[in-house]
């Protein structure tokens, strides 16, 4: 197996600050970097979706609550056209870019094209930086075994710190 973990992922329980840090993480990058995050959409105080933005500026709902879809996480309907239009072109690996992959989760990986795209990512000799479900179904277990995942929890203490740690991780390997 790998013995550099170029893929820096961060896991924990919902709302514990995992897209914060990234978002932190991508307004500190120096060096080109692709990929997307998510957050939550609210509409009165209510969360209504999720929300993709790419580093380039594109956005579409990853869920809402108003998606009609076969695929379904809670009262979210999926978006299977913005998973393959949004998501899915921002995380190809370019030149020696950061790859920014928020997130492998159960909503993305109800879709092969994503678990295609993720995986790519994660094989490429670029560095990913990401987020990964609690638990998860045997792919998402899979890619949590990979001999090159460094994978932090994210907690109420360690959340204002791991920015920091991050780049400092990416700065160390981006040398090599």
């Amino acid at each position: 197996m790998h013995s550099i973990k170029k893929n820096i992922f961060l896991t924990g329980a919902p709302s514990s600050g995992k897209t914060t840090v990234i978002k932190k993480v991508i307004s500190a990058l120096t060096v080109p970097s692709n990929g997307f995050y998510t957050e939550e959409e609210r509409v009165a105080g209510k969360r209504a979706g999720f929300l993709m933005n790419t580093l380039d500026g594109r956005k579409g709902h990853l869920a809402h609550q108003d998606i009609k879809s076969v695929f379904h996480i809670r009262r979210y309907g999926v978006s299977i056209e913005n998973i393959e239009t949004i998501a899915v072109p921002s995380i190809v690996p370019v030149n020696r870019n950061i790859i920014i992959l928020d997130e492998i989760g159960k909503m993305e990986c109800f879709f092969e094209v994503f678990k295609q795209a993720a995986t790519r990512a994660l094989d490429s000799p670029n560095i990913v930086v990401g987020t990964i479900t609690l638990g998860g179904d045997d792919f998402i277990l899979g890619i949590k075994q990979r001999g090159d995942m460094e994978i932090l929890e994210v907690t109420m203490e360690n959340r204002d710190l791991l920015p920091d740690l991050i780049l400092n991780k990416i700065s160390g390997l981006h040398k090599s």
